[in-house]
């Protein structure tokens, strides 16, 4: 039950250490509990008075006060060994994603991401303070009390230890049935998460083609799927619990018998009878404590194993000892025989591409959909690794990729959709630059236009925007990731993919009036199929099914009547031309 990679995360050992000490400690009291109470109910059925049994009341009421002080700071370690190791593991997988960029996003899905990073981690929480409690009590505490009801009454005690490896190999049955029922829970919630994101995003688009009502069927039946698969999930998790109890109480039930027997037989006295029938059910109460948790660790084991499959995802390692200029206007990156397959496909989506570029240019990348656009946009940016170790040259440096610090750190990337984060609109806009002022941020508010917005929301640049706050527009989204980028004066490098894909025309044209003058005195890598943005290009990368087929400037593709010219006169519904 407990996965490996949970004995490898930092205080592990330690606090298990701890669990057992508490645990051990806590069966100690149990017992005590038991004999005190014991010794002071047969005192009374013996005829001794009340005020004659006040030191075994005293001793029952200090030993059952111990055991749940013993529980009380228990929890409370456990409570903060969890919420730590929660909060780092978060801190990892957003360092990882932010490292990975948006290849791991898409591969993953959005929705299961935001659920990973959210839901997830509170799943995962729960399953630390859960799994480590309910394993510890159940390895230790049975069995100090078993050992010492052996000193009482030994028949009763071989009953016990051959019940219990029989109801542990029941609940292992169960358990593996709960597992598969739980794996398939989870797959469902992550194709809901995915499904309800995406369609989200999109319930402009498909409103205006008509469409809404279809995806509303095709929520529906997702979400039942999600349904079906919880209900049979908790069906067996109330089997598990239902057998265990019964087992459990049955098992008590024939101690108690023999050692009714055994009294009315004379072959055993009160006090031992009656002491091992009190510690019968807490011989068994940390399996039932476990049994009763089972399906809640199940699915923080199931979200744990997700976070945990995308942290050990590959990532490009730095390059030691390497140090990178800052770009200036005499600086060239030659990209040679570049080529790069998804493990999930056949054949390569880029193939030996090869161009270079030099200074502070704008460099426009064209192409129809699936031409290999945004694969070359996440390797320029280091978000993939190409094949070949030599495919990119830095001032004749060899790199054998771009997830080099030196330059990832001169980078803005502004992609499709921007990514606004539930904050205030100054802190999002501040994504790149924290120390900026509230002046400098209201500099940039106007000069990309969002001076509107500010002056609609109630707090101004503090009102928090995005989820459980003010949401934007995809306009008004590309206007906020604009304003991180007017607002970073020291990146020299631009990088954008297909920023106003979904952006109606209206706006785009609005937009490109405010992008225009952030390009200047900068590298710019723009990606899109929208071809009147190539007007404004020095030099244009033609892409075809992950080729290079044309590159050059806007007058040189145009005479040369080639691929470019076909692909206008195919996008003349999209081209202003």
């Amino acid at each position: 039950m407990i996965d490996k990679a949970i004995m490898k995360m930092p205080e592990t050992k330690r606090m298990m250490l701890l669990l057992a000490g508490f645990s051990f400690l806590q069966a100690v009291f149990i017992i005590g509990q038991a004999y005190y109470l014991a010794k002071a109910i047969t005192g009374l059925w013996g005829g001794g008075l009340l005020e004659e049994q006040w030191q075994f009341l005293l001793g029952f009421f200090l030993f059952y006060a111990g055991r749940h002080i013993i529980t009380f700071f228990r929890d409370q370690q456990l409570d903060n060994f969890s919420y730590k190791a929660s909060r780092e593991l978060r801190e990892q997988l957003l360092t990882k994603i932010f490292r990975l960029g948006p290849v791991v996003v898409q591969k993953e899905g959005t929705g299961n991401i935001v659920t990973m990073a959210l839901e997830g981690i509170h799943q995962t929480e729960n399953y630390f303070q859960l799994i480590l409690m309910k394993m510890i009590n159940m390895m230790v505490i049975p069995w100090i009390i078993l050992a010492f009801l052996f000193t009482l009454d030994i028949r009763s005690a071989v009953i016990l230890l051959i019940v219990f490896p029989i109801i542990i190999v029941f609940m292992i049955i169960l358990g593996y049935a709960a597992q598969s029922k739980a794996d398939k829970q989870y797959k469902a919630f992550q194709l809901l998460s995915n499904h309800f994101i995406d369609s989200l995003r999109g319930l402009d688009t498909l409103k205006l083609f008509g469409l809404s009502k279809k995806y509303a069927d095709s929520i529906y039946s997702t979400s039942e799927r999600f349904r079906e698969a919880t209900m049979s999930t908790l069906k067996i998790a109330i089997l598990s619990t239902f057998a265990l109890d019964f087992f459990t109480t049955l098992s008590v039930a024939v101690v108690a018998v023999f050692l009714g027997l055994a009294l009315l037989n004379g072959q055993i006295i009160l006090f031992p009878a009656l002491t091992t029938l009190i510690l019968a059910p807490e011989f068994f109460l940390p399996i039932r404590d476990f049994a009763g948790d089972y399906h809640a660790t199940l699915d923080g084991k199931n979200a744990f194993q997700a976070i945990h499959s995308v942290l050990e995802l590959p990532e490009a390692s730095q390059t030691e000892q390497l140090t990178l200029p800052e770009w200036s206007a005499t600086d060239k990156l030659f990209v040679q025989n570049l080529s790069f397959t998804y493990p999930e496909q056949e054949r390569s989506t880029l193939k030996e591409l090869s161009f270079s570029v030099e200074g502070l240019q704008k460099v426009g990348i064209i192409g129809a959909s699936g031409s290999g656009k945004s694969t070359l946009i996440n390797l320029l940016t280091g978000f993939l690794t190409p094949e070949s170790e030599t495919s990119f040259l830095l001032n004749n440096q060899a790199l054998p990729h771009m997830a080099q610090q030196d330059w990832q750190k001169q980078i803005l990337y502004i992609p499709q959709n921007p990514y606004v984060f539930q904050d205030t609109l100054a802190n999002n806009i501040r994504f790149y630059t924290p120390e900026a002022t509230d002046e400098q941020v209201a500099k940039v508010i106007q000069l990309v236009g969002l001076d509107e917005l500010t002056a609609e929301l109630p707090n101004g640049i503090e009102t928090v925007i995005g989820e459980s706050g003010r949401m934007l527009s995809g306009g008004q989204a590309q206007r906020v990731a604009l304003a991180r980028a007017f607002l970073d004066a020291q990146r020299r490098i631009l990088i954008f993919d297909e920023p106003t894909a979904h952006l109606d025309i209206e706006t785009e044209v609005e937009l490109k009036e405010k992008m225009l003058p952030l390009m200047e005195n900068h590298l710019v890598f723009f990606a899109t199929h929208r071809l009147h943005w190539m007007k404004e290009m020095d030099f244009i990368l033609v892409m075809n099914e992950g080729r290079l087929v044309e590159w050059g400037t806007l007058p040189e593709l145009l005479e040369k009547n080639g691929y470019y010219v076909s692909l206008i006169q195919e996008m003349r519904g999209e081209s202003d031309e």
